[in-house]
């Protein structure tokens, strides 16, 4: 028996979750390169694209999507910004950073998922998970730089609160109108 966004029962993934997990994790590889380096931690569109594959697809298929594109990123692909890739990039002072997508990814997944979509919900997913972001990659950060806290949050936090605010805008509010189409589409 399939069920809503094709999930089977007995929690098997279905051909239908596996395309839109690969297809996520493919924009995220797409578009996570791209950046502009302003620092430490450069602007991307990683996490755009890690809100809004939460949002649509949920914090299973979400976060697996997201565990894809982190994995692609530890092979060697050129998918992590700047288009650079590799062990050593998850390990240095900002892989804390591409790690908590991971907790991104869950906890927007499910606010989201459980509040319908409505926006305020989603908005405090999007806004939860990227504190968690914001904390476990400023801690891997100071750790591997043996800089301050006040360092870390200097130049890994506060240039990217407005630019991470305003994506999460853009997926509550575009986010729910891709959802509808996609049902529209009887793609969900």
């Amino acid at each position: 028996m399939v069920k809503k966004h094709g999930k089977k029962e007995g929690g098997k993934i279905s051909l239908h979750q596996m395309c839109e997990m690969a297809l996520m994790a493919a924009v995220m590889c797409i578009l996570g390169p791209v950046s502009v380096p302003i620092g430490a931690v450069p602007i991307s569109l990683t996490s755009l694209i890690v809100y809004l594959a939460a949002f649509l697809s949920g914090p299973k298929m979400g976060t697996m999507s997201t565990a894809v594109y982190l994995l692609l990123g530890m092979a060697g692909l050129p998918v992590f910004s700047g288009y650079s890739g590799g062990v050593a990039k998850l390990a240095g002072p900002t892989g804390g950073y591409l790690v908590g997508f991971l907790f991104v990814a869950l906890i927007t997944g499910v606010f989201a998922e459980r509040a319908s979509r409505r926006f305020v919900w989603s908005m405090v997913g999007m806004l939860l998970g990227t504190a968690v972001l914001y904390l476990f990659g400023t801690v891997w950060f100071v750790l591997m730089m043996h800089s301050t806290v006040s360092y870390a949050v200097t130049v890994c936090v506060l240039p990217f609160l407005l630019w991470d605010l305003g994506k999460m805008l853009v997926v509550a509010l575009a986010g729910r109108e891709i959802d509808k189409r996609l049902s529209a589409a009887g793609l969900r």
